[in-house]
């Protein structure tokens, strides 16, 4: 995690809604002190107090964590479950079975070349 880059996104968005280290601290439950390194990039918050500064702030968790997070990291996986959104069961077994066999029929080809 790029903890200086979200570390910045939080001082600028506290500062956009003209929040003192010292009161988003206070309506975080947590100390000054802790917020202060937070935004300088040397502590690494827990889960729950990044849901906590995000929700404070009014931000998403994704846009304070966005240069962490890979998006690319799996673009058919992400693909597949918007195919998916939706679909019955019965929908969702069929396409399955159509991948099985379209991914041996490509294992079958690729065999053949070898």
């Amino acid at each position: 995690m790029r903890y200086a880059d979200f570390g910045r996104r939080i001082r600028e968005e506290r500062k956009k809604l003209g929040l003192t280290q010292e009161k988003l601290a206070e309506d975080v439950n947590l100390s000054t002190a802790y917020i202060g390194q937070i935004e300088r990039g040397e502590r690494s918050p827990t889960l729950e107090n990044i849901v906590a500064i995000s929700n404070r702030l009014s931000v998403t968790v994704d846009y304070l964590l966005k240069d962490s997070v890979n998006p690319d990291g799996n673009i058919a996986l992400k693909l597949w479950l918007q195919l998916m959104d939706g679909r019955t069961d019965q929908e969702k077994k069929m396409a399955v079975n159509v991948i099985k066999v379209l991914f041996n029929s490509l294992d079958e080809n690729n065999g053949s070349k070898e």
